[in-house]
């Protein structure tokens, strides 16, 4: 029996210096790698390559890409990860509400970016497979199933809001959540707006979890951005 292929990356940048670091890295770790210059040619090769993920650059010379990501969420749940430029937080939270999974900020290292395109990619294959079982981040244990919060085998006790923002932040573990994303799926769509409810929850749910509130270390703040629970 032959071995599974390693994963398939679509690479989305017109800038070849970009694109030469991108290939070396990527490739070194033994991804396969198909490349577009445009959002145009990304789609194409979406729909014919079908890769495990996405790594798209926002600045593209047809479409944007925020409009590739939304057209890519009429037909596809692949995993996008989108290169942002540094400071440019509004797109950062543009593209996450369009659909992406997650950003990395140029200038990044290359290390930075393979620890982002693993994350994304396990998160892909549990969407694919409905796994709705027991999420774990060190001694963390969200069991989706059971709808039961456990720290170091002790039962966390938390209110129908605090856990449905768990549960929320534990189905896309790894994955930052934007306010605005946390607010339709917690509170729901009339609450887009009212960012201080999540901030209220969230400080609350690092009292009851986090050994150190002021520190967390599974709960984690993208400032100006959302939130994230750090996937183990």
């Amino acid at each position: 029996m032959s071995e599974k292929a390693s994963p398939l990356l679509l690479v989305v940048d017109d800038d070849a210096p970009v694109l030469r670091f991108l290939r070396a890295g990527l490739a070194s770790e033994g991804y396969r790698l198909v490349e577009a210059a445009n959002g145009a040619e990304a789609l194409a090769q979406a729909a014919t390559r079908a890769p495990d993920l996405v790594l798209l650059d926002l600045g593209l010379p047809d479409l944007d890409g925020f409009e590739v990501v939304r057209r890519l969420r009429e037909w596809s749940q692949v995993p996008v990860v989108v290169l942002s430029a540094r400071g440019q937080e509004e797109d950062k939270i543009r593209a996450l509400d369009a659909g992406a999974d997650d950003y990395v900020t140029k200038p990044f290292s290359m290390g930075e970016l393979l620890a982002r395109v693993r994350v994304a990619i396990r998160h892909g294959a549990r969407r694919e497979d409905g796994d709705a079982g027991p999420v774990q981040v060190d001694d963390l244990v969200v069991d989706l199933a059971r709808r039961v919060v456990t720290v170091a085998g002790e039962e966390a006790r938390l209110t129908p809001i605090e856990y449905r923002l768990l549960a929320v932040l534990a189905r896309h573990a790894g994955r930052v959540m934007t306010h605005e994303q946390l607010l339709r799926e917690v509170w729901g769509p009339g609450y887009a707006s009212q960012h201080h409810y999540v901030r209220v929850y969230m400080a609350q749910l690092r009292q009851k979890l986090e050994r150190d509130p002021s520190r967390p270390r599974w709960l984690v703040t993208e400032p100006g951005v959302g939130y994230r629970l750090r996937e183990g």
